[in-house]
């Protein structure tokens, strides 16, 4: 009797449909992301598509977001990788239903959506809270360096860019020498020569304008002047100083553009004038900063209000006419990020609040590599999230010496939550120059500490393995996308899918014997 082996029918046609349900076991993650999806608010996603059900129709919001969630907790971020696992991957095909949406749909659909994408995060924080997974007695707060979809090679000064835009210029007029000739190039066509072909022309524009329904107006392409109001009270450095008083105008700059969000633009002569403007604001806020700061000491008022100092005289600032600083031309948000003992890189400083089952409660991005005047901000976005999660604020708050911010700290324990946070790096062999007495000794005090020790002491095995997991397990050490609000975005989904995998890994764990 020979050899007997177990072959398969490649010619074997199914005698009965098949069902995606028996394609994949029931503990699979496929099911964990599914039913997530079910349970989460997409009325967002929704809201953008036409009511009327005219055009082209478009892939169920539903199944984009299952498909994004389970693509990125897989470590498949590219969107030709996503659309290459709808057609080779079982378990993707499961997800979106056996159909297999276009890289470019794909990609469309993580810009459309930006803002409902990064939103996905308190979703899933609230199915985490509803499956007993958050507890917020403890939350260490922390930042990693990220890489941008950018090169260090691409950042430019004033000059080069000029140079370069110059150089595009000529390049423009070269190959339309060569596409020309010796016309001009912005003659009429054929059509459009004649009297009765206008009038045809634009009878037809008419009518096709009378049919678009109204859209918004335009928003005006006119730069508004540049405003900055600086409060001294409100200052994340001390007051003292002209330097101060600049930094604080590029500080409230810098909130602004976070706030307007604008997207990075795809061609690349737009990206090197939008460069150019952005160089030329900085400079108009740095001299607006310096007048700001003139007219503060002329009224000889201290910065807290509280006494009045002699005016003095102000040494003479001579105002830089050309701007002095770099941009990156390919994501005009990202900045060179320097760590200790780690090579530069161009991207963002990318934070995390994480309880102790090391559940992700808030997630922010930053343009800034020091963690220097973070921590309240953090603190206020893990309150957010856990207000939106109906969970309590937290107990306690630990974070790194990088953080140490007197101020914010004396705001976020006057509203009942402990701090610790260390005012010495753990380098430092004796304290900063100034740096002792009041809250320092105070907090000094607390971690030498027996039970400060012990609680300071799990910020490093809460929050470390998270970053672990993130940047060397699942290899997430570069975004995507390009500016800073795609970059939240992408970095809240991978948040997202750091709780869902939490989330599938408690409910294997609940039905194991």
């Amino acid at each position: 009797m020979g050899a007997r082996f177990i072959g398969g029918d490649r010619e074997q046609v199914f005698l009965m449909p098949p069902s995606v349900r028996d394609w994949v076991p029931e503990g699979h993650l496929v099911w964990t992301v599914l039913d997530a999806v079910a349970e989460l608010d997409l009325s967002a996603f929704y809201a953008a598509y036409r009511a009327d059900g005219h055009g082209r129709p478009a892939y169920e919001p539903s199944m984009m977001v299952a498909l994004l969630l389970y693509a990125y907790a897989r470590g498949t971020r590219s969107s030709r990788g996503i659309e290459r696992a709808c057609i080779e991957d079982v378990a993707f095909r499961v997800v979106a239903g056996n159909v297999a949406p276009d890289h470019s749909t794909i990609a469309e659909f993580r810009c459309r959506h930006e803002r409902p994408l990064a939103d996905v995060f308190s979703g899933v924080l609230g199915l985490c809270a509803r499956a007993g997974l958050v507890s917020v007695g403890v939350v260490a707060i922390d930042g990693t360096k990220i890489a941008a979809n950018a090169s260090m090679d691409a950042n430019r000064d004033f000059g080069q860019l000029a140079r370069e835009i110059l150089a595009e210029a000529a390049e423009v007029d070269r190959r339309e020498d060569e596409l020309y000739g010796a016309e001009r190039g912005d003659e009429l066509p054929e059509q459009l020569r004649t009297r009765e072909g206008r009038r045809h022309a634009l009878r037809e524009a008419k009518e096709r304008l009378e049919r678009e329904r109204a859209g918004s107006p335009d928003a005006s392409t006119d730069d508004e002047a540049v405003a900055v109001e600086l409060d001294p009270r409100q200052f994340v450095t001390r007051p003292e100083g002209r330097r101060a008083w600049v930094r604080e105008g590029r500080r409230a700059l810098d909130a602004r553009r976070q706030r307007e969000g604008r997207a990075i633009a795809k061609d690349r002569a737009d990206r090197l004038f939008e460069a150019c403007r952005r160089l030329e604001e900085e400079l108009d806020v740095e001299h607006a900063s310096h007048a700001a700061y003139e007219a503060w000491r002329a009224r000889g008022v201290a910065a807290d209000g509280s006494r009045r100092m002699a005016p003095g005289k102000v040494k003479a600032h001579e105002p830089v006419l050309v701007p002095t600083a770099t941009i990156n031309t390919t994501d005009h948000d990202s900045r060179v990020m320097r760590t200790q003992g780690q090579p530069p890189l161009q991207g963002y400083n990318a934070q995390l609040a994480v309880t102790d089952e090391q559940i992700v409660v808030a997630a922010e991005l930053t343009t800034d590599a020091p963690d220097f005047g973070h921590l309240e901000p953090m603190v206020r976005a893990t309150q957010r999230e856990l207000q939106a999660a109906e969970l309590d604020e937290p107990a306690i708050v630990l974070a790194d010496a990088g953080y140490w911010h007197q101020r914010q700290i004396d705001a976020i324990v006057s509203d009942g939550i402990q701090v610790l946070v260390p005012p010495d790096s753990g380098l430092r062999k004796a304290p900063r120059p100034g740096w002792t007495g009041g809250l320092y000794d105070f907090m000094r005090r607390v971690l030498a500490t027996p039970h400060g020790r012990a609680l300071y002491r799990q910020r490093q095995i809460t929050i470390e393995p998270v970053f672990g997991q993130l940047k060397f397990n699942r290899l997430i050490r570069r975004f995507q996308r390009r500016g800073r609000a795609a970059c939240r975005s992408e970095w809240r989904l991978i948040a997202a899918t750091h709780n869902l995998l939490k989330l599938h890994n408690h409910r294997l764990a609940a039905v194991r014997p």
